[in-house]
């Protein structure tokens, strides 16, 4: 065979294994990846060929598909319209899809390994092609007593079992009708989506869990209190300095409380004191005394700054690095760059109710086959432990103080024991504050831990406080999970 007959042969050879090669890449390597492009219509076509599994809440069914005579075979709806919008998500053949429809994706729509039996005896029994079904962790008196509670105020609701980290509920104010994006009428969708996206009210944001954090307020002086007693040196009984107006080391300026005078005799005032009434010139004080790694170290301890995912991605909460004590004053009273989501804040109160255990925080009970088998489920897990069993204690009766002759008496359940702390955040000028709570209940034997977060002062504006607004909101959530 002649030199220029074995180049061909080369060349048509290596042509073939290049071939060869880029098949299997596509075919093998990258089919998941290119199965799971969002613009990929085939994908999209063939996902809508069967039954996608029901979300449900307990056994209400709040995301299921239904048969339909068009191209797309099932429509996907929510029965319960907006009410578990920022829990389901959505899921349309358009924008995609979020929340649990996304997280849960391939077990709802049948592609995941786990279903591979399941989707085995389909094939040769016949039968039609289904998904499993989600259960979530979500009590539906609570969900349904936050939105109702929250109204059309901005902000979000949070309540969590602090015993296993389960969300009870999680609502977000403003929200929007997930059926109307999951509509098989596409111009239809992709009208009413600009609308959401144009919103300036940002109704598909979840507030729970992501967004531009806010700051929490006095509710932060919880961790601060929780760094004070671990440190050893602090009781509920010791003394703080509680003055009308603290001037800010090397400043002119003053941070003053809510109200004129002092927060006692004296200016002087007790740790557990200080938290009833929620005086701010006694905690920023503490916070510059115990130093900002204290207190930086323990709202750490308590998930500040780290990655979570309930499943769905959650947006950290923030304490701010390299302070000087001005800034440390203002941080220590939930001010300054300090910033939070309910969820973070929830979880706070649902350490103190667990005896200083902090829980992970989910909401997917578990997954079942078209046979209704169990085929994964979620054990309760510690995401960490940061305070002993004793602050923890000394904590709950502080905050049952709040409740019983603070800031929080509105919060008061008749015969039940609640734990609270109240935050209003100021934000300058041109803005009301942002208002919070943070409870648990019964203080006793907690069952249910919860925060409020209402934006620029609610339906009360200027006057807006956590005790007058937020309170009564989250009274009415543990209310819903304790069957008063």
């Amino acid at each position: 065979m002649n030199a220029p007959i074995r180049r061909l042969g080369m060349v048509i050879a290596a042509m073939f294994c290049a071939l060869l090669i880029s098949t299997t890449l596509i075919q093998f390597v990258q089919a998941r990846s290119l199965d799971d492009r969002p613009g990929n219509r085939r994908t999209l076509l063939a996902s809508y060929s069967k039954e996608r599994g029901s979300i449900l809440v307990g056994g209400t069914a709040v995301a299921v598909s239904k048969r339909t005579d068009d191209q797309f075979k099932w429509l996907r709806t929510y029965p319960q319209g907006s009410l578990y919008a920022d829990v389901t998500g959505y899921f349309s053949f358009t924008y995609g899809s979020t929340g649990i429809e996304r997280s849960y994706d391939n077990l709802l729509n049948g592609s995941s390994d786990k279903l591979f039996y399941r989707r085995l005896t389909e094939i040769l029994t016949g039968q039609s092609a289904q998904g499993a079904s989600v259960q979530l962790t979500i009590n539906a008196k609570a969900q349904e007593a936050a939105a109702k509670a929250l109204g059309n105020q901005r902000g979000a609701v949070v309540a969590l079992d602090p015993k296993t980290g389960a969300i009870l509920a999680m609502v977000t104010s403003p929200t929007y009708n997930p059926n109307l994006l999951a509509s098989h009428n596409l111009d239809k969708v992709q009208s009413s989506y600009t609308a959401l996206l144009k919103d300036p009210a940002q109704p598909l944001l979840n507030r729970a869990i992501n967004g531009n954090l806010s700051p929490p307020g006095s509710t932060f002086k919880l961790i601060d209190a929780a760094a004070a007693l671990e440190s050893g040196k602090y009781t509920e009984n010791s003394e703080l300095p509680g003055p009308a107006r603290l001037r800010l080391p090397g400043t002119d300026n003053y941070l003053p409380n809510d109200w004129p005078g002092n927060c006692g005799p004296g200016g002087k005032v007790t740790l557990k004191r200080a938290l009833t009434i929620s005086c701010n010139t006694a905690y920023a004080s503490l916070g510059m005394e115990l130093g900002q790694d204290a207190v930086r170290s323990m709202a750490t301890k308590f998930g500040f700054g780290q990655p979570l995912s309930i499943p769905m991605s959650v947006t950290p909460s923030v304490f701010p690095g390299s302070l000087n004590k001005p800034e440390l004053a203002q941080s220590s009273i939930g001010q300054f760059d300090v910033r939070a989501s309910p969820l973070q804040m929830a979880m706070v109160s649902a350490t103190i109710a667990n005896g200083g255990k902090e829980m992970t925080p989910y909401l997917v009970q578990s997954v079942r086959d078209g046979n209704l088998d169990v085929i994964e489920s979620t054990d309760p897990k510690t995401f960490s432990t940061p305070i002993s069993k004793s602050t923890a204690d000394s904590l709950t009766d502080m905050m049952e103080s709040v409740v019983t002759q603070g800031t929080a008496t509105t919060a008061a359940i008749p015969g039940i024991k609640v734990a609270g702390k109240t935050g209003t955040a100021q934000h300058g000028k041109g803005r009301n504050a942002d208002v919070w709570f943070t409870a648990f209940a019964p203080a006793d034997n907690p069952t249910v831990a919860v925060a409020v977060l209402v934006e620029n002062g609610g339906t009360v504006g200027q006057e807006a406080t956590g005790g007058l607004v937020a309170a009564p909101i989250a009274k009415q959530v543990m209310e819903a999970v304790i069957g008063k």
